[in-house]
């Protein structure tokens, strides 16, 4: 009796395949462009379906797929909020790359609670030069949009500024107040809603609405330096700061501020694809392998040490997904879900990941038939680029690894969503 019944299940599995295989082979909407998918089964190690699996593509934000994986491996409960050491009569620190200091969406004040409590001269190191403002491959006009803030050594308020406007309100609110004197209402940007443009070159913001009933959030990246992180800190906390080369502390032991959980980060990097916390996470990584902010190098060592089982080597350049000079194939993210099933708690991996049907960027796709997601994925999005990685659900309570990669496509992502969303949906279903 179990030998029929095990036979059934694998014949329903395979019937599966089938189906899965002829919705593929038939879809006109995947024939728009070139498209990879792999389906595996970890419970029996097997491969369920795959299309151009070995072929590399532009994954755009999958790429915060080795992101988390990096900075889960590296950084352990809490990142390092600041670095810093103390003298009789001075307190010099100097940034790792944590994004949280007054961020908006946080409220974590390790670094200020110890500058505040400090009664010594406080300076600011230099390590600015040690990253660019924008990683290889960035589109350099990405400075006026909400997705494209700049890296930095000590981001401060998330190195944007956040602009509110409730309907009922008479005016417009915005923060950091620091650039209260570089916001001018300009009546010659048309527009039918509202407009918000910067300056290429400097942090100078032109704002206009068309009525005052308007509803709005968004958020500005400002341009980042040394001088300001320390000018926009020493505003808030009303205290004077002092800017200092790196020479003044080069070689000397200092001690590493722990501030907030990166679970925290995690999950509204994952959720959201929140790409200013995967570059700076990534940058986080480098100060914790080799107390410096070379994102490169930290890429190469975690490729080494924790990578190296891939059946292909990731090409690999930034933290976001934001450049399209990042390459994988479909089979390496498939082994990189399975390697992230083992060694994290299915629990925060549920936490972390956007849910179909619920939250995060596919909180409008990929519904469920009752209260229970089955579809935990990450999406990746840059123009012809469509991607879905992540774990399936079945009705039978298996879970699958999936990995849906487009790339080159010119119709609507939404098209390529409603014709995933069928197979998934029938998956889920179907897979015994």
């Amino acid at each position: 009796m179990k030998k029929l019944l095990l036979a059934a299940l694998v014949a329903l599995s395979a019937c599966t395949a089938q189906k899965v295989k002829k919705s593929m082979k038939h879809s006109t909407v995947f024939e728009q462009g070139f498209t990879g998918f792999m389906l595996l089964d970890p419970q029996k190690d097997k491969v369920v379906y795959a299309l151009n699996e070995d072929k590399y593509f532009t994954p755009a934000s999958n790429t915060k797929l080795f992101t988390f994986y990096a900075a889960y491996k590296v950084l352990g409960e809490q990142v390092n909020a600041v670095n810093y050491l103390e003298n009789e009569d001075s307190l010099i620190f100097w940034g790792t790359g944590d994004p949280s200091l007054l961020h908006p969406d946080f409220s974590d004040n390790s670094l200020m609670e110890l500058l505040k409590d400090s009664d010594k001269q406080l300076y600011l190191a230099d390590n600015f030069d040690q990253l660019s403002a924008y990683a290889s491959g960035w589109s350099w006009n990405w400075y006026n949009y909400y997705y494209g803030p700049d890296r930095s050594a000590l981001p401060i308020y998330g190195n944007i500024v956040r602009f509110q406007k409730e309907k009922n309100a008479s005016g417009m609110t915005f923060s950091p107040t620091y650039f209260k004197d570089n916001i001018h209402i300009d009546p010659s940007l048309t527009t039918s809603g509202y407009r918000i443009l910067r300056d290429q070159k400097k942090n100078d913001f032109r704002i206009n609405m068309a009525s005052k009933g308007l509803e709005f959030a968004t958020d500005k990246p400002f341009m980042t330096s040394s001088a300001l992180a320390m000018n926009m800190l020493q505003d808030t906390l009303d205290q004077e700061l002092r800017l200092i080369s790196m020479d003044h502390v080069k070689g000397r032991s200092h001690q590493k501020l722990k501030g907030i959980a990166a679970d925290s980060l995690y999950k509204q990097m994952l959720k959201i694809s929140d790409n200013f916390l995967a570059e700076q996470l990534m940058v986080l990584v480098a100060d914790e392998l080799f107390d410096s902010l070379n994102v490169d190098e930290a890429i190469d060592q975690v490729k080494q040490k924790y990578l190296g089982d891939l059946p292909d080597e990731a090409q690999w350049v930034d933290g976001s997904g934001l450049s399209s000079q990042n390459k994988f194939t479909p089979r390496s993210i498939i082994k990189l879900l399975d390697k992230i099933r083992k060694e994290v708690p299915e629990e925060k991996i549920f936490a972390y990941f956007p849910s179909g049907g619920q939250s995060g960027t596919i909180k409008n796709w990929y519904p469920s038939d009752d209260e229970n997601p089955y579809i935990y994925a990450k999406t990746g999005t840059l123009s012809g680029v469509h991607c879905l990685s992540g774990y399936l659900l079945t009705q039978r309570g298996k879970i699958l690894y999936f990995s849906f990669m487009h790339n080159n496509y010119v119709i609507s992502s939404d098209e390529l969503k409603k014709e995933m969303q069928k197979i998934l949906y029938m998956v889920h279903t179907n897979y015994k």
